[in-house]
């Protein structure tokens, strides 16, 4: 059995699954928020011992002992990190480390005595034969110390530390079936910030940080409302972004005005979005974006996908990672979405030889 823990700013995230000959079966999915749940969300008030606290919580509420599971894997956030796609040739794993290890100190911008690398191999290379598409990926001891240390305030080691863009990619490519050709987009949406992570079968791998999350749509609405944090969470719940946007066109009707409605966080967001894939365009030459898929805690607010779908006349849907997983009857979420990152870290253990 493996488990994946995803330490979110907001929610922790939990899944087990277990090896199969087809695959991988989910035995067990859940979250836990980490504020308390009766205040307003203030995401510079959380510190390690919220997130200690709701790990413990989450495995009670779960009735789950870690201590069963193979192997622990988490992961770490891609502003944390550094990762590049290179293409090498094909060799034993053991000249393939030390390969990527030079690689990296080449390719990635960060102070050799300080980084710890790892990487991942993506598969094929599409233009050239015998040569490998390989991710790799390096981030400061310092943050790895932090992050281990924070495990080990939990009781947990990890076997294995991902990085999150990575997992996300990894659950999408177990469940569903990556086209021979065209791009495929996932935005995780956090509470902060939201991950953009751009790939295909033998094209670059890119994923960027975009600096707004769900804290920013409940943020503004409650500014927007002048109504309590909560209240606006609440409303964003049950009515999505015409919470938000009702108001700039209620504005503009009682004044009769014909100007430009007022920008709102979920124009900053498209904007955000528009501007990477237009840099990944321009870098790769590659622009058939196929569909965009949304996940984390984020993605399931109503009228999200139709919008970003107008904005960039690209389709767009919420992605199930449970959706074609046995022993997905098993397990109750009210939004699979959130579960992407933390299937993808559990379908990691599998993945290494052992």
């Amino acid at each position: 059995m493996y488990l994946g823990l995803d330490i979110g700013r907001q929610y922790v995230k939990m899944v087990a699954v277990e090896k199969t000959k087809e695959g991988y079966k989910v035995l067990d999915a859940g979250s836990r928020l980490v504020p308390d749940a009766n205040s307003a969300y203030d995401p510079e008030k959380i510190d390690r011992s919220h997130w200690v606290m709701a790990v413990r919580e989450l495995f009670k509420q779960q009735s789950f002992n870690p201590k069963k599971a193979k192997k622990l894997i988490t992961g770490i956030g891609g502003s944390s990190a550094s990762i590049k796609q290179i293409t090498t040739m094909e060799m034993p794993s053991d000249e393939l480390e030390s390969a990527m290890t030079f690689e990296a100190r080449k390719h990635i911008p960060m102070d050799g005595t300080d980084a710890v690398i790892d990487y991942q191999i993506l598969g094929s290379n599409k233009q050239e034969v015998d040569k490998i598409d390989v991710g790799l990926v390096a981030c400061t001891k310092g943050t790895l110390t932090t992050h281990m240390d924070l495990l080990k305030e939990c009781g947990l080691k990890a076997g294995v530390v991902d990085v999150n863009p990575i997992a996300m990619s990894n659950a999408f490519s177990f469940v569903k079936d990556i086209p021979e050709d065209g791009l495929v987009v996932m935005l995780d949406i956090g509470s902060i910030s939201s991950s953009l992570v751009v790939y295909g079968k033998g094209q670059q791998f890119f994923t960027r940080d975009l600096p707004i999350g769900g804290h920013n749509f409940v943020k503004e609405l409650s500014e927007k409302k002048e109504i309590p944090y909560t209240e606006a969470q609440d409303l964003l719940y049950k009515e999505g972004l015409a919470s938000l946007i009702s108001i700039n066109s209620e504005g503009n009707a009682a004044e009769g005005a014909v100007g430009i409605a007022e920008r709102t966080v979920y124009d900053n967001l498209v904007e955000d979005m528009r501007r990477s894939l237009r840099f990944y365009a321009k870098q790769t030459g590659q622009s058939f974006f196929l569909k965009i898929f949304l996940t984390g805690g984020g993605a399931s607010t109503i009228g999200l996908t139709t919008f970003i779908n107008e904005k960039l006349n690209i389709e767009c849907d919420v992605f199930d990672p449970f959706v074609n997983m046995e022993g997905k009857d098993n397990i109750s979420a009210l939004n699979p979405s959130q579960f992407s990152t933390a299937l993808g870290l559990s379908i990691r253990g599998g993945m290494d030889n052992e």
